[in-house]
């Protein structure tokens, strides 16, 4: 019986070969410097021997693909191991630890509330109660920080008398500073010594003089829009 040779796959030099073991060693005669793999079908006929070796040929550029993708991500990581990553400059991190310090100086300066806790002092009850204070939030009527995975809203921010509703005064203010700041760069503006206001922090006068403050709001983002 002679061997069923099946079309060859020139990308990959892969041609399955069916038959007796007779035949596909006659096959293979003259092929010394090759690699074979062999998968022996107990009981099966020519048709199902022809039919697994035209499933191999088609699935065989794919697995030989993948081999190679996982050689060359496997000698891209031990390279990426054996160079030494890169140290930043040293302005970076003069930047980053002053940004670190001016963050731990805001949450020492000020009383924080989660919003679980201002909704309890505020009076909100029920299963979505918490969800009060994040309505504040995207409403523009309050900000908060998010630190340690929970969001924390500013006291000074919030009107005791009127059962800690966030200051009228506050919305114009955040106006100013939408898109422009982020959170933590308006807790520090808050918490600053700020010159326009005669060297008293922000957060001192927004109850008592919200329209002060929020000059100095218009004209810190002045200075910063003209440099």
């Amino acid at each position: 019986m002679v061997a069923v040779p099946n079309r060859e796959i020139t990308n990959t030099g892969i041609k399955p070969i069916t038959g007796s073991v007779r035949e596909i060693r006659e096959s293979l005669q003259d092929t010394d410097n090759n690699q074979f793999v062999v998968f022996q079908l107990a009981h099966a006929n020519k048709s199902t021997a022809s039919a697994f070796a035209e499933a191999v040929r088609l699935i065989a550029p794919l697995i030989i693909d993948r081999l190679a993708i996982h050689k060359t991500a496997t000698l891209k990581k031990l390279v990426d191991a054996l160079v030494p990553a890169a140290s930043p400059p040293e302005h970076l991190i003069t930047e980053a630890r002053m940004n670190a310090d001016a963050r731990q100086t805001v949450l020492e300066s000020a009383e924080w509330i989660s919003a679980v806790r201002l909704s309890e002092i505020a009076g909100f009850k029920g299963q979505n109660a918490s969800a009060q204070p994040n309505k504040w939030k995207r409403e523009g009527k309050v900000f908060a920080l998010r630190h340690d995975g929970n969001d924390l809203y500013p006291a000074y921010a919030l009107d005791r008398d009127m059962q800690y509703r966030p200051i009228k005064g506050l919305v114009p203010i955040l106006k100013v500073f939408k898109g422009k700041l982020d959170a933590w760069d308006i807790a520090i503006w808050f918490a600053s010594a700020n010159s326009f206001l005669g060297g008293t922090a922000p957060k001192d006068l927004l109850k008592s003089a919200p329209e002060r403050v929020l000059a100095a709001a218009e004209d810190e983002i002045a200075g910063v829009l003209h440099g």
